[in-house]
């Protein structure tokens, strides 16, 4: 894939290569897209989430046997 940009974001790109230590601009494009994926798949988990029954409250003796149940899954 070829991606053509204007000098001006050619220069940031540059730039935040620079910066944050990818070795390439590729790897940076790729982590953006990466990113720009992952808040699509949150967005429709919070979606399906928002349309879903209700259900009892959590409160924190939910949590409390979540954790119990990930530390016997051996989850620390």
């Amino acid at each position: 894939m070829i991606i053509s940009l204007p000098e001006n974001l050619k220069h940031f790109v540059d730039q935040q290569v620079v910066e944050q230590g990818y070795a390439t601009c590729s790897e940076y494009v790729c982590e953006l897209i990466r990113r720009d994926r992952d808040r699509q798949r949150l967005r429709d988990l919070l979606l399906e989430g928002a349309s879903s029954e209700t259900t009892a409250p959590v409160d924190a003796n939910y949590f409390d046997n979540l954790r119990d149940h990930a530390l016997r899954q051996g989850f620390r």
